[in-house]
């Protein structure tokens, strides 16, 4: 059987750190969807290590590694990635790439770029790593895959598209200078590829279930930025939902157990699009200062608002969800209270459900919470917790009818307590 790991939000509630702390269940862990926008954070032994490509397991020994053919690969980014940790595990033994997957070029990149610029003021905030035009090209059936790279017409594969790309750039009329010098980097980082393992791996997958291995599947960004039911268009390109495992690892749906969904104690967003409980007052400032609220993967300050149950909810129907996983619970202790949105107020109107276009004059009903005020990371057992803390997490439980497995209580590898 296999089991899903996904973000309920906007991205960034701490995916990278259980599925390491999980992986020690599993024998295989399998990114679906994504590329080099996600960044997932594992700190231990002091260090903090953050992976954009590479699964979340790879610091597991016993741990086999897969990139889905629903990621989108950058080669330059892995080679720095693999090389990166190469001190720590070695990345040739426990990694398999699918030779389904779709390769980003220097050029989508820069398309990216130039795609973001002519919006203007309507930009969606891309991070600008080729993902969107990469993925355009794997639907309009102009692809390269990870399989070309091991064939005699690859070069041939690479022109064509290379070609394109240049005709694209020139209608925009985004300079091309330093596409050459690009090209001789990513060039360098295919030679480097080809000494890694590549399979079809739907197959592998298979066998491995058939022989009793337990897979956890790997969702990047989060379901609020998923390309069908996240909020369009400020969303990634991909399916980022459960539903997006399947097709993004070739695994049958009837193989799905258990589908665990994380999500923050209070909400973050990073780059454009609508957000219904942000703070613009000293309490957004104090939840991005006390939560580290940088994008691993830009840098960029994150935008930080109370806890959305409508929008929880909301992932939690979509995605099928079995168990709950809160993350940064350690972050409100510094707050006099703490607000949960229950409902959506539009047009004098309250409503519990999502809404179809969250642009729209939103205001969120809200219910005070007081707070726990204090250090809460050395605790490891749910029931030593403040009763405060307890009454948050069963108003959560209550309100989404789903129960919550784990509570991370601080980054670190062992600052995690199962409920």
């Amino acid at each position: 059987m296999l089991d899903i790991l996904l973000g309920l939000q906007w991205g960034d509630e701490g995916k990278g750190k259980i599925v390491d702390y999980l992986s020690r269940e599993y024998d295989i862990v399998a990114r679906f969807q994504g590329g080099p926008n996600a960044g997932h954070t594992i700190e231990f032994n002091d260090k903090k290590f953050v992976l954009h490509l590479i699964p979340s397991g790879i610091f597991r020994p016993q741990t086999v590694n897969i990139i889905g053919n629903g990621v989108v690969f950058d080669p330059d980014t892995f080679i720095k990635e693999a090389e990166g940790i190469a001190d720590m595990v070695n990345v040739k033994d426990n990694l398999i790439i699918s030779d389904k997957t779709h390769i980003i070029l220097p050029s989508h990149r820069m398309l990216d770029a130039a795609q973001e610029k002519q919006k203007g003021k309507k930009k969606i905030g891309s991070t600008l790593k080729g993902i969107a035009p990469t993925y355009t090209d794997k639907i309009s059936r102009n692809g390269l895959r990870i399989g070309d790279v091991l064939r005699r017409d690859f070069d041939e594969k690479l022109k064509s598209i290379l070609d394109y790309h240049k005709k694209l750039l020139a209608f925009y009329e985004y300079p091309t200078d330093e596409l050459e010098t690009k090209m001789q980097q990513w060039h360098t980082a295919i030679e480097k590829l080809r000494t890694y393992k590549i399979l079809n791996t739907p197959y592998y997958l298979y066998e491995s279930m058939m022989n009793g291995k337990k897979i956890l599947a790997e969702g990047a960004q989060g379901t609020m930025l998923d390309i069908e039911f996240g909020t369009y268009p400020f969303v990634t390109s991909s399916n980022t939902i459960s539903a997006g495992a399947s097709s993004g690892l070739g695994v049958s749906p009837k193989k799905i157990n258990k589908i665990f969904g994380i999500f923050k104690a209070y909400t973050t967003r990073v780059g454009e699009g609508p957000f219904p409980t942000e703070l613009f007052d000293k309490n957004g400032e104090l939840l991005r200062k006390r939560g580290h609220e940088f994008g691993a993967t830009t840098g960029r300050p994150r935008r930080c608002g109370w806890l959305d149950l409508v929008a929880l909810k909301y992932a939690v129907i979509i995605n099928g969800i079995t168990d709950l996983i809160m993350t940064k619970a350690d972050v409100l202790k510094d707050f006099e209270v703490a607000y949960m949105a229950t409902e959506y107020k539009i047009d004098n109107l309250k409503t519990d459900q999502l809404p179809y276009d969250l642009k729209d004059k939103i205001e969120p009903v809200y219910k005070k919470f007081s707070v726990w005020n204090e250090d809460i990371s050395e605790i490891s057992n749910f029931n030593l917790m403040p009763d405060n803390f307890k009454n948050y997490i069963s108003f959560i439980e209550n309100y989404l009818k789903t129960q919550i497995t784990y509570i991370s209580t601080g980054p670190a590898r062992k600052e995690i307590i199962k409920k």
